[in-house]
């Protein structure tokens, strides 16, 4: 008869019940690691391994020992739970189809636990073999019965759900079969009693190892033939994996890397765009953007080939640029005027290329150098993984990459603090004579909430000026407000992100004492909110954002008569002193048939207090560009205008 202990056992699946009903076009895994007395056991590794097309996926159970694999492909799978301290793994093989949620617990045992245990009665199930503990215990607490009481009416609740879907689709409800290990066969939904605890046993076989990740931790190469096998230690969960973050803005949403190896992770990157602007300029060059370049045309901001080297802690990445951003982010940086070797050239084609190397210390150290991706500004350099397409003013007008070296240092799952050493605010070279100095500090406490911190300071920033120095902070807050993933309104979030930076020294003052110079300050914030619909088939954003930058010395230089940050524009000058305030606000509306296509439509309002925008004139002299941009053309102006609106129409491609 099953016993008190069983009916706790059956208690802790409620943390998963409340989401087990609510399906996908593709398949899910749900369930519970968990010790031999029933407890759940937190932070155990599961590796998902699809048998039909040879790739994993991991995750580790959070702090209630519940796991979620969403998006499989319908096929079969191999599941294995390790966990530090505990002997061996628990692993079981089942399939998935499609629209499929199935319930899989796993228990692993304690150290020689594992064997020697007479008393359990062994059956099996399709999920693998199964243990029935019937050992006596201490009876029920009434807490405990009011979860079991919640339980039962959650039961029915998912059966008339189940009921309601099945009438939708002229089918006929069949009676509900719980994802619990056990309940009375007699139909109508009886309720339960003393529902029995069935748990997976061990199986034995080798220690899983460990699957290396491209992006946070390096690979680990197997042991060379003939050498005596080394007993292996449990690895640690890896940081931040703990939770699914592809909500967040300025991260890839895709979940399953399918051709990942042990050596290699490959990267494929495409972004191409149609904009339409409203102020129709008569060259089709559009200014005060670092996405979009051109009207009325298609173009290819970005197509990437590339991907993420991992081996015996080894750790490499290169990413390609080709289409706009290999013209048009390297003009907005004038470090290669200082000294030859024209370092924007062998730059022009690199987004991020780097190498280092991975320290098992604490939850990880990684020690990289090369070309790396900045945080300033929260989006992503690439559109795919940004909630919008024309990022907001703070995002747009802070730095893409930083060229140095970085430590990521993992002390917890939840934390990284990120020193950098580089030479400079998105420069390939420095400025003066001394490097920047940033650090970022990133927070995940819980799966719903990310808090990053971004700081940089005493860099020379000003080409010619080595007595001006930059400070900066930038800072963002993301929070997935709602999560009902059985709804047609599915998920809710927000980012919110402040900057505040100055310059001194150098003639310009970050505060207004004009003995120093005028003031040098930014001053600037963007908010978006992005809705989910359909089980993520449709995403809705709204959002916008607004600066204050008196001496514009973040404010980007429009291509008047082809001008780039190194000659500058007699048209739109960046002197101390001249004002610049502008806001914005967009609605982008995605359509994604895969986890690896967005389809993005956008309409964009910017507005300027000086003129800045490109007007039907356009910025092209006639004829063409005339000579050196930073002498004024006889007897022509540029069109410039306060405000601009666009549409813009996208395909991004990632995997």
């Amino acid at each position: 008869m099953p016993t008190n202990r069983s009916i706790r056992a059956a208690l802790l699946m409620l943390p998963l019940a409340s989401f087990s009903y609510g399906q996908s076009p593709s398949g899910t895994i749900r369930g519970i690691t968990r010790d031999l007395a029933g407890l759940p056991l937190a932070h155990a590794r599961v590796v998902v391994h699809a048998v039909d097309g040879n790739a994993d996926r991991t995750v580790v159970s959070n702090d209630e020992g519940t796991f979620v694999v969403e998006s499989l492909k319908p096929g079969h799978y191999h599941l294995a739970a390790t966990k530090e301290g505990f002997e061996g793994r628990s692993e079981t093989a089942v399939e998935v189809a499609s629209e499929q949620s199935l319930r899989v617990d796993l228990t692993l045992a304690p150290p020689n636990e594992s064997e020697g245990s007479t008393n359990p009665a062994l059956s099996t199930n399709s999920h693998g073999p199964l243990l029935v503990d019937n050992s006596p215990d201490p009876p029920l607490t009434e807490r405990e019965k009011q979860m079991l009481d919640r339980l039962n009416l959650l039961e029915q609740r998912l059966a008339a759900m189940e009921a309601k879907e099945a009438s939708r689709s002229g089918q006929t409800a069949a009676p509900a079969q719980p994802q619990l290990a056990s309940r009375d066969a007699a139909p109508g939904l009886p309720r339960i009693e003393k529902p029995a605890a069935l748990l997976i046993v061990p199986t034995p076989g080798p220690p899983a190892a460990p699957k290396p990740s491209g992006a946070a931790l390096a690979g680990t190469a197997s042991e060379p033939a003939g050498t005596e096998a080394k007993p292996e230690t449990p690895a640690k969960p890896e940081p931040f994996a703990f939770a699914d973050w592809t909500w967040l803005n300025g991260t890839p949403r895709a979940k399953d890397l399918p051709f990942d190896t042990k050596f290699f992770t490959p990267e494929i990157r495409a972004d191409s765009v149609y904009v339409q602007n409203f102020n129709h300029p008569a060259d089709d060059s559009m200014g005060g953007s670092s996405e979009l370049f051109r009207s009325q045309e298609f173009q290819v901001t970005q197509f990437g080939v590339g991907g993420d080297f991992h081996w015996n802690n080894v750790r490499g990445r290169l990413m390609t640029q080709f289409g706009m951003y290999s013209f048009t982010t390297p003009r907005n940086d004038a470090s290669p005027a200082r000294g030859q070797w024209s370092l924007d050239t062998p730059y022009r084609y690199i987004s991020e290329a780097y190498g280092g190397y991975h320290f098992n210390v604490m939850y990880g150290i990684n020690v990289d150098a090369g070309i790396f991706l900045s945080y300033i500004g929260l989006c992503s350099y690439y559109n795919f993984d940004n909630w919008a397409y024309q990022p907001s003013y703070v995002s747009s007008n802070t730095p893409w990459y930083f060229n140095g070296v970085r430590i990521q240092i993992f002390p917890t799952e939840k934390l990284k603090i990120e020193p950098w050493i580089i030479n400079g605010w998105q420069s390939y070279g420095r400025f003066n004579y001394r490097p920047g100095f940033g650090l970022q500090v990133s927070y995940r406490p819980r799966s719903w909430i990310s808090i990053v911190g971004n700081q940089y300071l005493l860099g020379e920033d000003t080409l010619g000026n080595p007595n001006r120095v930059r400070y900066h902070t930038d800072d963002s807050i993301q929070v997935k407000y709602y999560d009902k993933p059985e709804r047609w309104l599915d998920r809710g979030a927000f980012s919110f992100t402040g900057d505040l930076g100055c310059e001194t020294g150098g003639g310009v003052s970050c505060d207004t004492n004009t003995a120093k110079g005028p003031k040098q300050s930014f001053l600037g914030y963007m908010f978006y909110n992005r809705l989910w619909f359909h089980k993520d088939l449709f995403g809705l954003t709204l959002g916008g954002g607004q600066i204050n930058n008196p001496g514009r010395y973040l404010v980007l230089v429009p291509p008047i008569n082809g001008a780039t940050a190194i000659t500058g524009t007699p048209y739109f000058t960046e002197n101390p002193g001249d004002p610049f305030k502008a806001w914005d606000t967009s609605v982008t509306f995605d359509f994604m048939p895969s986890q690896y296509v967005t389809f993005r439509s956008e309409f964009d309002h910017r507005h300027a207090n000086v003129p800045y925008w490109s007007g039907p004139g356009g910025v092209t002299p006639p004829g063409g560009n005339t000579g050196n941009p930073a002498v004024p053309v006889p007897g022509w102006a540029p069109d410039l205008r306060h405000t601009e609106n666009f549409l813009d129409f996208s395909i991004l491609v990632y995997f």
